[in-house]
């Protein structure tokens, strides 16, 4: 049976109806670049993330960069961040002109370890980004304490996270900013690119909001310099859609990473064999128990030895894999600059090397993970 890593055109299906009139209503408006589309979304998902304001930008990558730029920063400071993460999470800070300061990651979650970061805190650094990688939320309150201690600003880096909880607070709503992606991929996921920073704060809001306008208030006179960071309407006439429907996929993909738990189990795989991702201490499929977390599984992790020679298996059986992610930032080839050498964050190494993702989309059927489990038991047999 041939599984795809992800089935867009299924969730389409089910919606297409409703998209197609939202984006036609789009184009008999004309109301491409901002407008009430754009407004009625930063509504909703500021509302939905537990945050007081959103501001639609034009992917995940620039909401990070312009949560670094209305807080000014760049040359000569320092950001600290997670080597083990996707390009954008350093890449914007390296955008500025700041300095990505790297600090390596917790084994079972592959997020910041907290407790190794206020040694690489200089005079020199502003901000922490935290990574939810793969649907987890970080440990937030470490880290806020230490931004508390220190003056830092704290900027969520949620994109992979959008609905997850820490202590049932929401990504996005802890920090001084947070960070969202509406690639198609993702859990929310637009018609192409798009992005939102969320916030509590309403001055830093507004400034967002000129920030992405080119600096601009009002039109043709420039406060500051921003950039082009506008979220179109067409995807936010997209996300509005969809927003709608995104606790029932989550519920599904937690009941997909629940199934293949058990599937595993019922297959004899050990954590010797196979490691499967980290889960909150609950076996309610909402997750949210005694340490009120809730995981929304934007990937499902495993972790192989034997990841390669796993992987060219599950390919060979019509299994799509994704490898999130070959190579840690800090030996990446456009950060040499930055002085690091392999072996200096080595938890991050080691899960560049053994980690794999299987398929979890929402409309993943029973038979679709059976076959997968099946594949990888073969491959271990």
């Amino acid at each position: 049976m041939k599984v795809p890593l992800l089935d867009l055109k299924a969730q389409y299906r089910a919606l297409q109806p409703e998209i197609d009139a939202a984006v036609k209503a789009v184009f008999e408006s004309q109301y491409f670049i901002l407008g009430p589309e754009v407004v009625a979304c930063e509504e909703a998902v500021a509302a939905y993330s537990q945050t007081a304001h959103g501001c639609g930008v034009s992917s995940g990558t620039d909401a990070l960069l312009i949560a670094l730029m209305n807080e000014g920063i760049g040359p000569g400071d320092e950001v600290i961040t997670t080597p083990y993460t996707f390009f954008a999470t350093a890449g914007s800070i390296a955008r500025t002109g700041a300095r990505p300061v790297f600090v390596d990651i917790e084994p079972d979650t592959y997020n910041l370890r907290f407790d190794q970061v206020e040694a690489y805190i200089t005079p020199q650094t502003k901000a922490i980004m935290v990574v939810h990688l793969y649907g987890l939320m970080a440990d937030m309150d470490p880290v806020m304490a230490l931004a508390e201690k220190h003056k830092l600003i704290v900027i969520e880096d949620a994109a992979q996270a959008i609905g997850a909880e820490y202590k049932r607070r929401r990504a996005g709503s802890i920090g001084d900013y947070g960070c969202f992606s509406f690639f198609p991929s993702k859990n929310l996921g637009g018609a192409g690119d798009g992005g939102m920073v969320v916030s509590q704060d309403a001055d830093k809001a507004e400034k967002l909001k000129t920030m992405r306008n080119h600096g601009m208030q009002p039109k043709y006179y420039n406060r500051f310099i921003g950039g082009n960071f506008r979220l179109d309407a067409l995807q936010a006439a997209v996300i509005n859609v969809k927003l709608k429907y995104l606790d029932e996929w989550s519920r599904a993909r937690q009941a997909n990473a629940l199934r293949y738990q058990q599937l595993f189990e019922d297959a004899g795989i050990g954590p010797e064999q196979i490691e499967l991702p980290w889960m909150p201490p609950s076996t309610d499929p909402a997750y949210t128990g005694d340490c009120g977390c809730r995981h929304i599984f934007n990937q499902f992790i495993i972790r192989s030895k034997q990841r390669d020679a796993l992987r060219d298996h599950l390919m060979g059986q019509g299994i799509g894999t994704e490898i999130y992610y070959p190579v840690p930032l800090h030996v990446q080839e456009c950060f040499a600059y930055l002085g690091y050498a392999p072996g200096d964050f080595p938890e991050s190494e080691r899960a560049a090397t053994e980690t794999l993702a299987l398929p979890i989309y929402p409309e993943l059927t029973d038979e679709q993970a059976a076959a997968v489990v099946a594949c990888i038991r073969a491959f271990l047999a």
